[in-house]
């Protein structure tokens, strides 16, 4: 029997492919259900995401998952989106790359930079050329450098902060934008690498996000009852050993579970805890990511005038406790009965203070920042606060190379294996990708 602790989406899936397999595999996840990140919950009688709410579709293997399920994806209404620059909303450009810009006429269109700004961009690829790209740099410092601070801070890190709730003067160009880095192995132009990346997508047809009818939070769910593999909740491995027959785990309550391998497929400073045993150089890595919590606060309104689009993203520099809000009955085709339903983002790396207050002030504190943004003072007719405590691991300048050696020792180790999204991306594809990389080693043994 094969042992995946935690029951994430990374976790069902490395035992849906191992399980595939032909191999006996127990999954077993320390909270109530399953799940992870992707949670479904209702709303003024609506069933909304309350962790992911989308996946990327172009990447397969999110999508392929949906697939083998029998799952069929839906596509947004809308990507629209605008953002929040200078004190005033503005449509995000197109044609950015996680915020660079790859066309100054689009980025002249949105209004959300100064001229001064955009003569910086389209002076950029006459600057001197990038040297050859070798060691890893953060964003921040690489857009600081060749664009300026209104660009970084006014385009880069509200989407950076969105997605990973990182500062973008510390997050790894590398690991959060590994294409680009790529285009920019040989050194050349910022602006140049990004026109490149674009262009290898310029005119598909293919929506860019994926969900699915009833909320993303379906899909572990239809993993955990396939039937394929074993679910136990409510079981706290507390540690992990070699054994003669390959791996005992204890877990607390019962006999010593033994198994000829395991997926330890946690948070980072869960499987830090896991591997001191068995895998001590990989241990003290994944002590060394840090972690970032964030809160999601969904409300629902009635007879409120949203703006068009999928939602707007707000700088750390604009003064506001709200980094993103999500207008979920625009983006989605829901069935609200005429409500509107949004949901509100808050919590960044390095500033917990404002996720200790209880959750009656993180409504009131969202419903402040509402006003400022689009000058709702409407009183919600429900509210819902969801907290994801160190839910979004940190991406270090140098952090491939230290998932270089986390993999390294744990291959030391044959049947151990790791996954999820502390490696190599926190979007659901990424976690699927390491699933899979993480069953095949296992299977390899």
């Amino acid at each position: 029997m094969i042992a995946v602790i935690g029951g994430g989406i990374s976790g069902l899936t490395a035992a849906w492919a191992l399980a595939g397999a032909g191999e006996s595999v127990v999954v077993l996840e320390a909270t109530p259900s399953v799940g992870g990140k992707l949670q479904v919950r209702c709303v003024a009688g609506v069933p909304v995401d309350v962790g992911a709410e989308a996946m990327l579709a172009r990447r397969p293997e999110g999508v392929g998952l949906l697939g083998e399920l029998g799952l069929s994806p839906v596509s947004p209404l809308t990507t629209a989106a605008l953002v929040r620059a200078g004190g005033a909303l503005h449509p995000l450009p197109v044609r950015t790359m996680m915020g660079i810009p790859a066309d100054v006429a689009a980025a002249r269109e949105s209004g959300a930079l100064t001229e001064h700004a955009l003569g910086r961009i389209a002076a950029e690829p006459s600057l001197e050329a990038l040297a050859p790209f070798s060691d890893d740099v953060s964003v921040g410092s690489l857009v600081r450098s060749r664009l300026g601070n209104e660009v970084a801070d006014r385009l880069v890190e509200p989407l950076l902060g969105g997605v990973y709730a990182g500062r973008a003067d510390e997050l790894s160009l590398r690991a959060t934008l590994p294409v680009l880095a790529a285009q920019l192995v040989d050194g050349g132009s910022l602006i140049g690498a990004a026109q490149a990346v674009l262009g290898t997508i310029a005119g598909s047809s293919e929506a860019l996000f994926a969900s699915l009818p009833g909320g993303l939070g379906r899909l572990p769910t239809a993993l955990a009852s396939s039937g394929r593999f074993e679910v136990r909740t409510g079981i706290t491995v507390r540690s992990i050993r070699r054994s003669a027959s390959g791996f005992a785990l204890d877990c607390g309550v019962g006999p010593v579970l033994q198994a000829s391998g395991v997926v330890v497929a946690t948070p980072a400073a869960k499987s830090a805890r896991l591997l001191r045993s068995v895998a001590a150089s990989a241990a003290a890595e994944l002590d060394a990511i840090e972690s970032a919590s964030v809160a999601i606060v969904t409300l629902a309104y009635r007879d409120v005038s949203p703006p068009p689009g999928s939602g707007l993203l707000v700088g750390a520099r604009e003064g506001l406790a709200v980094k993103g809000v999500t207008l979920s009955s625009q983006k989605w085709q829901l069935e609200t009965g005429g409500l509107t339903l949004l949901r509100a983002s808050l919590g960044r790396a390095g500033d917990a203070q404002v996720l200790q207050r209880a959750d009656t002030e993180l409504v009131r504190l969202v419903r402040h920042d509402l006003g400022e943004l689009l000058g709702w003072a409407a009183q919600p007719v429900d509210a819902l606060v969801t907290r994801w405590g160190g839910g979004l691991p940190q991406y270090a300048v140098g952090h491939v190379e230290r998932v270089r050696r986390i993999r390294g020792s744990v291959a030391e180790v044959p049947g151990l294996a790791v996954c999820g999204a502390a490696y190599d991306g926190v979007g659901i594809p990424a976690c699927i990708a390491s699933a899979r990389a993480a069953a095949s080693q296992v299977l390899r043994h």
